[in-house]
C-alpha cells in the first residue's frame, strides 16, 4: 500500500526543471504526479513516475541527486468536504501529515491525494479501518 516517490534536489535556477523533464522524456519515463517546493537556493521536485528504476538511473547518470521515499496514495471523493473527511480521520488518530499533493483523473469522480506521514503504518491502518481506499503503488504508476 506504499507508493515509491523519487525526490530530485535542484538548484533554483532557470532551466533546471526542464533538464529533469528532458532526461525523463528521453528515458521514456512518464510522470504520473509531481510536487515542487523551493527555497531561495534550491528546490525539491517530488515525482511519482511509471518506472522508478529507469528514472533514477537516467537522472543520476546526468548528475542529479535523487532520493526515494514512501508515500501513500488515497482515493478521495472529488466534492466539497472530501479532503476534510480524510484529514479529520487522520487528526482523530493523531497522525501528522508532513506534506501532500493531489491530482484529479476526471473531475467529479475521485481525486488521488499523495500523503507523506510521520507514521506511515499507523496512517494506512487508520485509513483502512475507516473504509478509505488506499491505492497500491502499481495502480498509481499506471494511472
Amino acid at each position: 500500500m506504499r507508493v515509491e516517490q523519487i525526490s530530485i534536489f535542484l538548484e533554483n535556477r532557470a532551466g533546471r526543471l526542464a533538464e529533469v523533464t528532458r532526461v525523463l522524456g528521453k528515458a521514456g519515463v512518464n510522470i504520473r504526479a509531481l510536487s515542487l517546493a523551493d527555497t531561495s537556493d534550491f528546490g525539491i521536485l517530488r515525482l511519482i513516475v511509471d518506472d522508478n528504476d529507469k528514472a533514477k538511473a537516467a537522472l543520476k547518470e546526468q548528475g542529479f541527486t535523487v532520493g526515494k521515499s514512501n508515500v501513500v496514495a488515497v482515493e478521495v471523493d472529488d466534492r466539497p468536504g472530501g479532503l476534510n473527511r480524510i484529514l479529520e480521520i487522520l487528526s482523530k488518530g493523531n497522525i501528522n501529515v508532513e506534506y501532500m499533493y493531489a491530482f484529479v483523473q476526471h473531475s467529479g469522480e475521485n481525486a488521488v491525494i499523495i500523503f507523506r506521514f510521520d507514521d506511515i503504518d499507523a496512517a494506512i491502518k487508520r485509513l483502512l479501518e475507516n473504509n478509505i481506499k488506499v491505492l497500491e503503488g502499481k495502480t498509481v504508476y499506471t494511472m
